[in-house]
């Protein structure tokens, strides 16, 4: 699939570069920075080096890096972290775990987090993938134990 990129900016930038900053949504930034990939422009140019550098999911960042380099653009490929990707994720967990009842379940546990915490959720469900459910429910079981 090769598509003819275009040098000026798309007649919906502004709608893209809001999705690709939204924090609650994982999904919605890729889609946006495979899509601003295609135009060739300093602005589209200064949202994918934002989201290749800054983006919490690898993906999204793999993602923008890929589009530079397709533009031509002297990037770095950027490297998986391999600690917590949101600083203070084990403090937010916690502070979900005792907001809680102290017989509370897992999905109880899990359903809070999402509500709470809804950017921090999606970036580790983008960051993790099917390995998800097993890390949240493991990093759960260790909160049990403080």
């Amino acid at each position: 699939m090769t598509n003819k990129v275009q040098n000026d900016l798309p007649e919906n930038y502004n709608e893209l570069k809001k999705a690709a900053n939204r924090t609650s949504s994982w999904r919605t930034r890729f889609d946006a920075v495979e899509e601003l990939g295609q135009y060739n422009h300093s602005k589209v140019i200064d949202v994918l080096t934002t989201r290749m550098t800054k983006d919490p999911v690898f993906k999204v960042q793999e993602a923008a890096y890929r589009q530079l380099k397709g533009l031509g653009e002297d990037v770095q490929q950027p490297k998986q972290t391999k600690f917590d990707i949101i600083k203070g994720t084990s403090k937010i967990l916690l502070r979900i775990k005792k907001s809680l009842p102290a017989d509370h379940s897992f999905k109880e546990f899990e359903e809070k987090f999402k509500k709470m915490r809804l950017d921090v959720y999606d970036a580790y469900e983008g960051e993790k993938g099917a390995g998800f459910d097993k890390w949240l429910e493991n990093e759960w079981a260790s909160l049990l134990k403080k």
